[in-house]
């Protein structure tokens, strides 16, 4: 068995995913067994085919490629990941990022020492060395219509400062997705990423359902990566409304139905207006309109 699986997802971004895996052996004691699971989301020709010649010359024997014959999402992708990983904790990394520091190894061990953790991520930040908010609060009908900065600043205690550098690990409601670390068994005790969310909002679905372990979402500065954010993902109408298709499920799943119809509401006012003075968010008050159903998704694309 391996210490730890690094599982990423390929979808038409060959070049990251190639120097995110270098990053990761070059980063990584040597002390820890790791197992790279790749998982391609069927990526064009030219991308796949430039992946394998890349994997090829990295010549890892503990790496291994996963070809999709369908796009199956962030949470299906990686779950095809998990299906082959035999280890005792689990790395979901963007393949858009590059560690700075020994993220694995400084997570393993804070996992080791922190019983009450569910999951845990490193600090991001931007190429330009920014800090890149990596803690977050939870998806909600509160955070859509008063924003972050107002429940920051209402109550700072359950929902910290996002934009901080933080010099100890700190609890919060959740860790970004683009680096989440997870003890296998916990992991598959919550049953793993929800297959009907295609992209976004999985974070909140994933340490919604760890709390009823009582087991938390901590960020470990001391670990520290760069973010290319949105390298991996083109920000389109369809990407936009995928996010409020998501959103709107998870909120619906994990708060009710009431606060599932008062978002739905505010969202579509929202749109409309919107899309009267800009024509191309149609589509997604349309989408709203029906109520945001999963058979929208991009998974049934």
């Amino acid at each position: 068995m391996f210490d730890v699986a690094a599982i990423l997802i390929n979808y038409n971004s060959s070049r990251y995913t190639l120097n995110c895996i270098e990053s990761i052996l070059d980063k990584t004691a040597n002390t820890i067994k790791l197992q790279i699971i790749v998982i391609d989301n069927a990526s064009k020709f030219e991308d796949l085919n430039a992946l394998k010649k890349g994997l090829r010359l990295i010549n890892n024997p503990y790496l291994e490629l996963i070809e999709s014959e369908v796009n199956t999402g962030f949470g299906g992708g990686n779950m095809i990941g998990v299906q082959s990983a035999n280890a005792k904790y689990l790395a979901f990394i963007n393949n858009d990022t590059l560690l700075n520091n020994d993220c694995i190894s400084i997570l393993k061990d804070f996992m080791m020492h922190t019983p009450d953790a569910g999951v845990c991520g490193p600090q991001a930040f931007t190429e330009n060395g920014d800090i890149l908010p990596t803690i977050d609060h939870f998806s909600s009908l509160a955070k859509t219509i008063l924003k972050r900065q107002t429940l920051e600043f209402i109550n700072p205690k359950k929902y910290p400062n996002r934009k901080k550098l933080y010099g100890s690990p700190i609890k919060g409601q959740f860790v970004a997705g683009s680096f989440m670390f997870f003890r296998s068994e916990d992991f598959n005790a919550i049953g793993g990423f929800d297959l009907n969310i295609f992209l976004y909002h999985e974070e909140t679905d994933l340490c919604k359902r760890l709390l009823k372990l009582s087991k938390f979402a901590y960020l470990v500065p001391k670990a520290q990566f760069t973010h290319f954010h949105g390298g991996s993902t083109e920000r389109s109408i369809a990407i936009k409304k995928e996010l409020k298709i998501s959103l709107l499920y998870v909120v619906k799943k994990h708060y009710g139905y009431f606060q599932y119809a008062v978002l739905l509401t505010y969202l579509q006012i929202t749109y409309f207006f919107k899309s009267l003075f800009k024509p191309t968010y149609w589509p997604i008050f349309n989408t709203l309109i029906k109520g945001a159903p999963l058979s929208d998704s991009l998974k049934h694309q």
